[in-house]
């Protein structure tokens, strides 16, 4: 996971985005560190990403354990409000893929209201399953034609992170950003709490109240993350800083060949 603040992604983006090579990049919270702890499939997402910045307050608070000073919270959905807004990022184009149906649409609708500058040229609304090879084969064919810079990706943890792992050579798009409720949250769906709720490290509860038939699962699996950490901060145990490629010869899962660029810093989760 690499060791930044809001200001430090940005840059960062900007940078792969002035590198004109293709790449995605990751919001991941305590799921997605524990989902990669579990799947090879999912470590391997994130360690060939552009970006893995840290979507969660119990991240941040590891990474400022490991003399991270300059960490800070980036949520997915800030990080694509900020990209939306800010004049650097202006005359890029934008393609929307995922959220439930009609999702996607009002997002791209919502965006254009409050950002008239933003260049949406399309959207689309994946269904709840793996692609068949005629609807990828579709989706390749349109990207092409519509090449957007950027391409934000909402199908949840860890289904986007595979995605893009595996889209990120076909499509052609600058940059795959995988912001999981961030389509949610700009369209209303899901009321965002207030900053000092995140600061103390409740967004989860906040999530919960508002969709627990989804979301109690996850959330009573996630408390092992203080487990698996204990034993890493205490030097009881070790895990690897990132996975390989290579560690997936034996899993059937394609790949694109995605271009790495190398984090100024970064932390071990």
């Amino acid at each position: 996971m690499d060791a930044l603040d809001l200001e430090g992604a940005l840059e960062r983006v900007c940078k792969v985005l002035e590198s004109d090579e293709r790449g995605y990049v990751c919001a991941v919270g305590v799921h997605g560190v524990l989902t990669a702890l579990r799947d090879k499939r999912m470590a391997c997402a994130l360690g060939d990403a552009s970006l893995v910045i840290p979507d969660g307050t119990p991240t941040v608070w590891v990474g400022r354990l490991q003399r991270c000073a300059q960490m800070g919270h980036v949520p997915g959905p800030k990080l694509m409000k900020e990209i939306f807004r800010r004049e650097e990022f202006a005359h890029l184009t934008h393609y929307l893929y995922g959220g439930k149906e009609g999702v996607a649409d009002q997002l791209a609708g919502n965006l254009a209201m409050k950002f008239p500058h933003a260049r949406i040229v399309g959207t689309h609304t994946p269904p709840f399953r793996a692609l068949t090879p005629a609807e990828e084969a579709a989706l390749i064919e349109e990207i092409e034609a519509l090449k957007p810079d950027i391409f934000w990706v909402g199908i949840s943890t860890p289904k986007q992170e595979m995605f893009m792992r595996r889209m990120v050579g076909h499509l052609n798009t600058r940059l795959m950003f995988g912001v999981g409720a961030a389509f949610d949250f700009h369209t209303g769906r899901i009321r965002d709490c207030a900053p000092w709720i995140k600061a103390a490290g409740f967004q989860w509860l906040h999530r919960l109240v508002q969709d627990p038939k989804r979301l109690w699962r996850r959330n009573l699996s996630n408390s092992t993350f203080l487990w698996h950490i204990t034993l890493q901060l205490s030097g009881l145990k070790t895990f690897p800083l990132t996975a390989s490629s290579r560690d997936l010869n034996s899993v059937a899962e394609g790949r694109g060949d995605s271009a790495q660029f190398q984090p100024s810093s970064a932390i071990n989760m």
